[in-house]
Formats: C-alpha cells, structure tokens, sequence
C-alpha cells in the first residue's frame, strides 16, 4: 500500500481528517466552477447575465460584530468588480488574453475591494471591460460585449462596460469601474445610471492595474443614489458629519450647444428642481469654453494655427488633444516593454490607441502636467467650495453595436471634449440618469472641485428625487406653437435686428429676430439672420436648427446652407458640414466662402484618412513580425 493511502486508512476515522478533505473538495469544485464560468475568448454575451461578467466567484464578507455593534454599513449588498482590479489568488486579465497569459495570480487583493468587503458587502465576480482600459464603446473581441439593458442594440459605452451593465441590469447592487477618459461616466449615461468619479487621486489605487496615473481613478456604479453615497463614505474614508452649505448651480451653456437633447429635458430639468429645494442660491449661467480659454493658457500649444481659442468648443478640443497624449505618455511608460516582447493580439481600436501610445513621444510632457496644474486652478476659481458645475455627460446617444462602417469619429470628439474637464482637472464628478429622449437614456453630470467628494454626494442625495420628478414632468410637456402676426412689423423687428447685429449686440439682435419670427414665422430671412447671431453667441445648436428652419422654407437659401455648414463644424460634425458648403457651392459657384470652407473640410478629412491608413499599416507590419 502506497504511503499517502496508509496515512489516509490511519486518519480515517478523525472527524478533523473528514473535514480538511472536504474542504479541499469544496476548493477544487470551486474552481472548477469559475474556470467553467469564464468566458472563453470570441464567445458572445449570455443572455443569462447580459454577458457582463468575466468570471463568477463569491469573496465573502467579514462577519457581522455581535451586539451592540452597529450594523456594517454595506451588510447585504453585492457588487461585481472590473477586470482590472486584484484579487489574491486570480489572474487580472485587464480585458486581454495575451496579458492574462503572460502574468501570474495576484499576491494581494485590491485595496478598495478589501475595504467594501470590511464593511459588509459581498463581492460575486469580475466583469468585462474593454482591452488595458482603452476604448469608450464596451466592445471586446475576445469576452464579448455586454448587453445593454436599456438598448440591447446599442454599445455600453467602456471601458467599464461590464461593470454598468451588470448594475443597470440588476444584478448587483452597485459596481467597481475604473475612469481614466470617462470609462465609468460614459457607461453610467448609456445604462441609465448613476455613475461616480471621485477627485483624482482621493480613493486608493492599490492593486489596480495602470493605464495613466495622472488620469486613473477607482469609480462606483449604482441604481440608488443612497448606495451611491454609503459606498463613497467607505472608499474615500469620509465623516459622517459636516455642516451643510449653502449651493450654486453653475450652468455651462457653451457645452449643452453640443448636446443633441432638448434643453427642457435637461438643463431646464437640473434648473427647475434646484427650485424646489431649499439652500440653492440662483444658478449661473456660463460660457465656459471661453473661462478655460482665458485661465489655461499653456492649452495652446495644442491648438491648431487656425483655431481661434476664443471659441469654446475648440478650446476643449484642444483640452481632450492634451489628455489623450498625456494619455499616452503614460501608458507608454507603464507597459511599452510588455507590448513589445509580447506583441499581443488586440481589437483594430485598442490596437491603433496602443500603437499610437508606443510611438509617442514626450517633448511635450511639461506642458501637459502644466495644462493638468492650470485646470485645475480655473475650476478652483469658478466653483470654490459652493458651486457645482452642470454639464452634459455624453453629446450623442450611445452608438449600434457591431456597425463595421461606422461614422464616429466626431461622435468620439464630442464626447472627449466634455470628458476632458473632469480628467484634466483631476475634479469629482457624477453622471445622473434624467430618463430619455426618443428611447436613448440622457444624463446630466454635476462637478464639483477637486477634494470635494462630499459635498458632490451629499448634493446628489439631496436633489435626486427632485430631479426624478421633473423628467416627469418634462416627459409630458409640449412644445410651445408659433403665431402669426403683422408682416409689416414683423420686417420692421427685422430691421432692428439687423442693426443690433452690427453693433455687435447679438443678443439683442435674437430677441429682435425672435419677435419678428412670432409676428411671420414663414420668412426664412429672418431664421437666417437669428443663425447668424447665435453663431456669434455660440449657441451652435439654435443656429443649426434656424438654419434648418429657413432651408424648409426657401431650399436656394446659401447664407442658410453656408451658416448651417459653421454650425456643425463648430459642433464638431464635420462631414454634415462638408455637406452644406458643397450644397452652397452648387447653388452658388463663385461663392469664395464656400469654396474656402469646403477646401479646408476636404484637407481635413484626407490628412485624417492618411493617419489613420498609417497607424493600421504599422499595426499590420508589428503583428506579423
């Protein structure tokens, strides 16, 4: 008889004996099953979990302290972790097989996981995110992309996508993410949830993988703003107590242009429930493009010699250019050795974000920590220690999956230029879910300064039931119906806008226009001349949709076509645009304006095209070799 039976024959009546083979049972079967439950690589989505999760495990909580003690603050909540986050005894896969095969099990689990599991809640597995946390879609080749609850068509948004699904579709009670250029607030605002970012910097990145640590920060997901506010309590370590300030709405106005929601469905929401409540002082109205234009001075350097830094939509043009190299830098510091040696098998994005990162260089480095440094001073100055600055979380509705030939470019310049203010500044901000807007789930974000955490959760907490109420409300209003009135007049109004416009005064020139649309809403002059006030105001959207207006009424209309064209250059929507200079120049040939704007968008374009075509050649050429 061999050794190890003797022993066992020996033993075999010790209860102590029964229960260490158990045991060992139990762990192997264990493991069995999360290996089991691993998705393997190309696999799609399971209906079952929204294909949100990478591996099933449970990681159970410590255990309640006996009376008197009060109950632990998270006791009977669960939560799901994104696949970048260690736990003793797994192999992060950071979304990308080639990564999880060349490292080894985590020695220690996560920091912030430690502290969740402490306070009660219990961990049920690892979800999907998208390869070394590049991307903004929620699309991984090798695990899938996870489905999205609210639009099963569409993308989740990353790259913590697996993370918002799994809280949007019930199956956890709130969510680890990471966000680096918006991977938790994006999939928060495509799922319909609440999605958190604290300051940069304020909750512990132990034992979470890298990408750029100028710009990483641990954020949480939830459907309830009080789980919200407890899980914060707990990550970053708050009192419970404070005396309660007084608060002021800071509405940027510029950035709202961007979005495609209806303002009463938005801005108007924030601003209506802000009225209910009490301690809100009157809110602000800004252009903050143009207070960031006139506070961060090093931003140009990253502007283009023709763009004017005085328009605010190119100043965060300019901001998102700054955090996308900084980006880089980081990541090329963090894991160029690894891509190298490794040369692993990536998604065409990821791919091209990587190679991009590998070739990049870092004489600008210096400035893009003193863009950071001056950011966050201008948010400093604006909001202090009582303001909270409203803004859209995303322009556009989360795009179809699996579309091949896909037009996004500038849906991915809309979105980074408002995900930059928070990433560059290092402030804390939240995206809040207010309903939808033709079956697409909308959102609002609040920021707040940078080490202000709790005054941000705090005012969340306060106003979400108000803010419910109103997209209520909202949801069943109706548009206000135009009226017909005096011709005679109505060209007279037309005529002191006119007037007003030349002597720059252009919101009285709107309200001029605007009387005289009332009076004759059928003259198409009139929505051209109020588009070419609003493009002096910056208020893009309003002049693109004047534009649009007069275009209905009088199809030959070049100013209109022309005035449109700036409107959506300016909105970043370059190939509608092109479009309308082209239209122009058909009605209108020897129209030098047209030519000039439809030569500058084509040039445009191609140089775009040609970067694009050398970054996937030189991504070819590294995979073969």
């Amino acid at each position: 008889m061999s050794r190890p039976l003797q022993v066992l024959k020996a033993h075999v009546s010790s209860p102590k004996a029964w229960i260490m083979i158990g045991v060992t049972v139990a762990g192997v079967v264990i493991l069995t099953e999360a290996h089991r439950r691993r998705r393997r690589p190309g696999s799609k989505a399971s209906k079952e979990d929204f294909g949100a999760f990478l591996m099933r495990f449970e990681l159970l909580p410590s255990p309640q302290p006996p009376p008197p003690a009060l109950k632990q603050p998270l006791a009977g909540l669960t939560f799901a972790i994104k696949d970048i986050f260690e736990v003793k005894g797994y192999v992060t896969g950071y979304g990308n097989p080639d990564w999880e095969r060349t490292h080894e099990a985590a020695g220690k689990t996560a920091v912030v996981v430690t502290a969740l599991l402490k306070n009660g809640a219990k961990c049920v597995g690892k979800t999907v995110m998208d390869e070394l946390a590049f991307g903004m879609t929620g699309e991984n080749i090798h695990h899938g992309t996870p489905i999205n609850p609210q639009m099963p068509s569409h993308i989740p948004g990353g790259s913590s996508g697996g993370s918002a699904v799994a809280v949007a579709a019930e199956l956890v009670d709130f969510a680890l993410g990471t966000d680096t250029v918006g991977c938790v607030r994006i999939p928060a605002s495509f799922c319909g949830i609440i999605g958190y970012r604290p300051s940069h910097g304020a909750v512990s990145t132990i034992g979470v993988l890298p990408n750029s640590q100028s710009l990483d920060t641990v954020g949480w997901f939830a459907r309830d703003p009080s789980i919200l506010h407890r899980v914060g309590h707990i990550l970053l370590q708050l009192n419970t107590v404070e005396p309660r300030r007084p608060r002021r709405l800071v509405f940027a106005d510029d950035l709202f242009e961007l979005s495609k929601v209806p303002k009463h469905k938005s801005l108007y929401v924030v601003s209506k429930a802000a009225e209910k409540l009490s301690g809100y002082q009157p809110p602000k109205h800004i252009n903050f493009g143009q207070h960031i234009a006139s506070n961060v001075p090093s931003l140009k350097v990253f502007c283009g010699q023709s763009t004017n830094l005085q328009n605010g939509i190119s100043t965060l043009k300019a901001l998102s250019s700054a955090m996308l190299s900084l980006q880089r830098c980081e990541f090329k510091t963090n894991h160029e050795e690894w891509v190298k040696s490794v040369k692993p098998r990536l998604g065409p994005r990821t791919a091209n974000c990587v190679l991009t990162a590998v070739n990049t260089s870092f004489e600008n480095i210096k400035t893009l920590y003193k863009v950071r440094g001056e950011m966050r001073a201008a948010l400093q100055n604006l909001l202090k220690d009582d303001g909270i600055l409203i803004i859209p979380t995303v322009a556009d509705p989360p795009l179809p999956t699996n579309l091949k030939k896909r037009s996004s470019a500038e849906f991915f310049d809309r979105a980074l230029a408002l995900i930059s203010i928070s990433s560059m500044s290092g402030c804390c901000q939240v995206s809040i879910p207010l309903g939808k807007h033709d079956g697409c789930p909308i959102s609002v974000s609040f920021i707040s300064y940078h080490g202000g955490d709790k005054f941000l959760l705090d005012s969340v907490l306060d106003m979400y039931s108000s803010l419910q109420e109103q997209v209520t409300v909202a949801s069943s209003s109706l548009p206000f119906a135009d009226t017909n009135g005096n011709l005679d007049a109505s060209e007279l109004l037309k005529e002191k806008g006119n007037a007003a416009y030349k002597g720059c005064q252009w919101n009285k020139a709107v309200t001029y226009y605007s009387e005289a649309i009332k009076l004759h809403g059928t003259n198409a002059t009139y929505y051209c001349n109020r588009a070419a006030a609003y493009l002096q105001l910056g208020c893009f959207q309003q002049a693109e949709e004047d534009c649009t207006k007069a275009i209905s009424l009088d199809k030959k209309n070049v100013k209109a076509y022309l005035r449109r064209g700036t409107a959506r250059e300016s909105l970043i929507r370059n190939k509608e645009a092109l479009q309308d200079f082209t239209h122009a120049l058909v009605l209108e040939p020897q129209n030098k304006d047209a030519g000039r704007a439809e030569k500058r968008l084509r040039l445009k374009r191609r140089n775009k095209k040609r970067t694009m075509l050398y970054v996937e050649g030189r991504f070819c050429h590294w995979s073969k070799t």
